[in-house]
This record gives structure tokens, sequence and C-alpha cells, in this order.
């Protein structure tokens, strides 16, 4: 083979492989983006809040698996571990996406997932078949099994062999139905597709009043009145997480009707931060925090963005940080312990005091 036709073919084969290895990616991003698509446009319209997480995206982000390995795990419960046994599913190798929503009711609220994965359907459908009620409905098999206080149980059906729909509502046939092109789901799904590049965020709507749920959950130091009026009137929040190299991205964003809540929202956003940063130099912190902690917010606080944007109908206020490895490592690793409490060694006057009652119990 002639040198000119050995180069000729060397191109071919490289063209090639370059084709199959464009094709495969495009492919695996359409699967994704399909996929993606499927569970949330299974949301209700209705709902209060929505939160999204694509896990096969967040495995491949060593920052991801950083940022959870940092999260205080919690002890598995009985009940779990039994279902983990009984079934072979552990939502953190076999779950690849889901999508909870939130419906506020005039009581409480009740939620309604949908899910993709890997599930062995015999194991579970035999799991719950034990457990609680199984029912034919429409040619659905509904299955529902009790959950922690009496009268409470959660309801899920699998939609196919990789996709599950689960609700703690007394009945899941109504999420079943095909989700009506209303205004309300055009509103999602436009806060949806602006967050799109991120495996995992959350979108909240006006009527979950945000500003009244941080003001009752806040330290008494840490609440603030007006922040929690601001926020109650916005119509809109979004929060968006995106793995960087070495960080976690965070933006938020937040959309009123007039300009006038987004310019006060903004001037008060930004005052935090700047509060925040002076007393993180005061003197006082100084001596009392450790530097590596002191330093490491303060690189999150500098680096924090406060901005304004115009959406024509709506005005937004939008906040970015980071949150990097060196943050996660400095203050998981220098949080101090919790001393011990150890009762003050009685004095001498308080020694003659006790020995006084003690005399005359005992002459009683």
């Amino acid at each position: 083979m002639t040198r000119s036709r050995r180069t000729l073919w060397t191109a071919v084969i490289l063209l090639a492989g370059c084709l199959v290895g464009f094709d495969a990616y495009l492919r695996l991003h359409d699967s994704s983006t399909t996929s993606r698509i499927g569970v949330l446009s299974a949301m209700p319209s209705d709902a209060s809040a929505v939160i999204f997480a694509d896990l096969t995206e967040l495995r491949r982000a060593p920052f991801a698996a950083e940022f959870y390995n940092w999260i205080p795990k919690s002890q598995v419960d009985a009940e779990y571990a039994q279902f983990l046994r009984d079934t072979d599913f552990d939502y953190e190798r076999d779950l690849d996406r889901v999508a909870i929503s939130f419906i506020k009711g005039e009581k409480d609220s009740k939620l309604f997932a949908v899910a993709e994965g890997r599930f062995d359907r015999n194991k579970i459908e035999a799991y719950a078949a034990r457990s609680g009620v199984r029912e034919n409905r429409s040619g659905r098999e509904i299955f529902s099994v009790p959950l922690g206080n009496p009268g409470h149980k959660i309801s899920f059906v699998f939609l196919s062999k990789n996709k599950i729909a689960l609700t703690d509502a007394a009945d899941i046939a109504p999420f079943l139905a095909p989700v009506a092109d209303s205004t309300d789901m055009r509103n999602w799904r436009e806060r949806f597709t602006r967050v799109a590049g991120s495996p995992v965020f959350a979108v909240i709507r006006e009527d979950s009043e945000p500003g009244s749920a941080l003001a009752s959950r806040a330290p008494g130091g840490f609440q603030s009145p007006q922040l929690a009026t601001l926020l109650n009137q916005l119509q809109w929040i979004t929060l968006a997480g995106k793995p960087r190299e070495g960080a976690m991205r965070i933006v938020a964003e937040g959309e009123c009707a007039n300009e006038q809540t987004s310019r006060q929202l903004s001037d008060m956003l930004n005052g935090m931060l700047a509060l925040a940063q002076a007393g993180l130099n005061g003197p006082q912190t100084r001596r009392g925090l450790d530097p590596r902690i002191r330093d490491a917010y303060l690189e999150m606080i500098k680096g924090a963005e406060v901005s304004r944007l115009d959406r024509g109908e709506t005005k937004s206020v939008r906040a970015v940080f980071d949150v990097t490895s060196n943050f996660l490592h400095i203050v998981s690793a220098t949080v101090p312990a919790v001393p011990a409490v150890v009762a003050p060694a009685p004095t001498p006057a308080a020694k003659t005091r006790v020995r006084k009652r003690s005399q005359k119990s005992a002459g009683n």
C-alpha cells in the first residue's frame, strides 16, 4: 500500500470514529433531555414548588460526589433497610432522574413525584403487595403501602419499566391524567427551560409564601421582617446548582411584578453581603473565629454577585455564588466540638449548707 493511500485510509478511519463518537454524544444528550422533559411534563400545573435532580449527571461530576459525602448522613432506619434488602433498590445507585412536586392544600401539602431508574419491578411489587393494597384501575396496577403515622400511605404505579410515579395524596389517579396545556403549565415550562443546563434545581411559585417560611425557620438573630415581606412579593423563585471545576455554582433568581420591589430586594441583598463581610473583618470575629473558617466564608461572600434583570412583564433579582471544595473541606474539618456540660464544683459555703440539710433530714 502506498503512503498516500495509507494516509487516506487513516483519515477515513479517524473521521468515521469521530462521527460515531459524535453520534453517541448526541444520542446520550438527546436521551437525557428527553428523560428530563418526560418527568417534568408530568408535574401538576397547580403545584406550589417543583424540585428536579438528574443524578446520572451529578454522579459524573467529581465535586457533586464530594458535596454529597460532606452532607451529614443519618442512620438508615430498620424499615428502609428491609426495603433495600427485599427490593434490591438503592436510590444512591439506581435512581437516574426524579422530579418532585409539592401541592399546597388547606391543611397540609401533598407531594407527587416521577422517578426514572433501574427498578426490579417484580421485587418492588411483591414487597408492596405484602405490606399494602394492590388494585387494578383503568388498566393500571396501583399499590398503596402504609407510611409512618396511621392513616398515611404512599401510592405508586409503574408508568414503564424504568419509570414510576408516586404520591402521598389520597388518590393517585388524578395525577396520571395528561396535563392540560394551560397558562399555568406554560409558566412552569418557561422556568424549567431557563434552568435546563443545571442537573439540580427547584422552582417555587408565589403561593408557597417563601418569605413567611424563611421567617418561621430562621433563628431570632437572623429574622428580617422586611426581607420576608419582599420575598412574599415574588411571583417565582428558582434555585439551580451546576457543578464546575472544584465548585458548585448556585444561582438564585426571584421574579416580581414591579421594579420597585426588585430594586429594594437587590439593595437589601447587597447590603447583607456588605454587612457579612464587615462582620467577618471585625476584631471580635477575628479573635473568636477560626481564621480558616473566616477566610472560607469571606471567599464565598466576595465572589457572590447580585444583579437585576428586566424580563419585560416581570423584573428579576439574581444572586450567584460558588460553594468550593476548599469551603467544604475547611468548614467540615474545623467545626469545633460541642463542649461537655460540667457542673461547677461546690463552694465551701455550699458544702456546709448541703451538710446541714442532710443532718436535718436524718433527724426527721
